[in-house]
């Protein structure tokens, strides 16, 4: 557009062509190939003993990846690295939302690592219903943890399948250990049945708590109760202290309704304030016996045992839904008995059977 201020009328005076859009990235820059060479299973192997926290997030991200070829090299990594796990202290940490549970992992992570010990921290991010996506926040929140050298933090998205982020979060902590980590912490979603999947694979369960939230009667929840090796009630600090005492003793009375436990250890109410850092250490005492305990009985191991025999079932069943899926036939026959039940037209379990004969028959048809 001409500018009429440059007219021969007005002497002395010109205005100059604005600049147009500019590119976003700089044209003058040179292009770097990002592109990151594949790697080998020795190589992935050779990487994660060495304790390459680079190779160990590429080992976890194959390990998480839904792509068969994936899945392949993640199995053969994972099996590789088997006889060099087992090793570490695992420990499972929940509590309602808000509760401060990144907050005290980030406080106990920094005990753990004045200690001389090498922490992972694998939390279970929840995802969107709708849209699917995570934050992946935790890394954030656990500010002092994230500068340390010795601590690995990796948030993974639940999806919508709390069952198969479990499998892989197990699998994860085999690589984990593999790669020298000799303390594992687990964060759960902290809501419906992650707490389930979390406590069988860990060796100590901790039940974050809050006092002077309302009701602390409504904390104690039988399951999640029976489950827990240990509670702690955070916030401890300020004019929170008698309520978060008083909380203690409310639990500690309700524990005795409670049936003993499996490893016949009788769980602890302690209270805490994960935000001042106060009380981490009694907390920390409080899981170091907790071990000392069960290893002398011998439950340690037999737990271990149970929760490797449980995630064998696990596994079996989550590939045999997989492959009934991935059949062409049952899919069409299982659209088609979908209407049919919608309209009254069949009932739930004859529309089952069929589509199970239609599976099964396709299985003797392929031998």
């Amino acid at each position: 557009m001409e500018h009429p201020e440059n007219d021969a009328r007005y002497k002395g005076l010109q205005v100059n062509e604005g600049v147009g859009s500019q590119p976003v990235t700089n044209p003058y820059k040179k292009r770097r190939n990002t592109v990151r060479p594949a790697l080998s299973v020795n190589d992935y192997v050779e990487g994660i003993l060495k304790g390459d926290v680079s190779i160990l997030g590429r080992a976890v991200t194959l390990i998480e990846s839904t792509a068969e070829a994936h899945q392949q090299i993640a199995q053969e990594v994972i099996e590789r690295c088997l006889p060099h796990s087992g090793k570490s202290q695992r420990i499972g940490i929940t509590g309602v939302p808000g509760a401060g549970k990144s907050t005290s992992i980030d406080e106990f992570g920094l005990h753990v690592i004045r200690q001389g010990g090498k922490l992972a921290v694998l939390a279970i991010d929840p995802s969107s219903e709708r849209s699917r996506g995570s934050i992946l926040g935790d890394k954030t929140r656990m500010e002092k943890l994230a500068l340390e050298k010795n601590a690995f933090i990796r948030p993974s998205p639940s999806a919508g399948s709390l069952g198969g982020v479990a499998r892989k979060t197990r699998e994860t902590i085999v690589l984990c250990e593999a790669a020298g980590y000799d303390h594992i912490f687990v964060e759960t979603v902290g809501v419906g049945q992650s707490e389930t999947a979390v406590h069988s694979m860990v060796d100590f369960f901790l039940l974050i708590q809050l006092a002077g939230t309302g009701d602390e009667l409504q904390g104690i929840k039988r399951g999640i109760m029976e489950m827990a090796d240990g509670i702690v009630i955070n916030k401890c600090d300020g004019d929170n202290i008698e309520r978060a005492k008083l909380a203690a003793s409310q639990f500690r009375n309700a524990l005795f309704l409670f049936p003993p436990s499996p490893s016949k250890w009788k769980p602890e109410v302690i209270t805490y304030s994960g935000y001042y850092g106060l009380g981490i250490d009694i907390v920390w005492d409080m899981i170091e016996r907790y071990f000392a305990y069960v290893k002398k009985t011998g439950y340690f191991e037999k737990k271990r045992n149970e929760q490797a025999k449980y995630w064998m079932m696990e596994t079996i069943d989550e590939q045999l839904r997989n492959h009934f899926y991935q059949i062409p036939e049952v899919r069409a026959l299982l659209q088609q008995k979908e209407l049919k039940v919608l309209n009254n037209e069949q009932s739930s379990f004859t529309a089952a059977k069929d589509v199970l004969d239609c599976y099964f028959r396709k299985i003797k048809e392929k031998e």
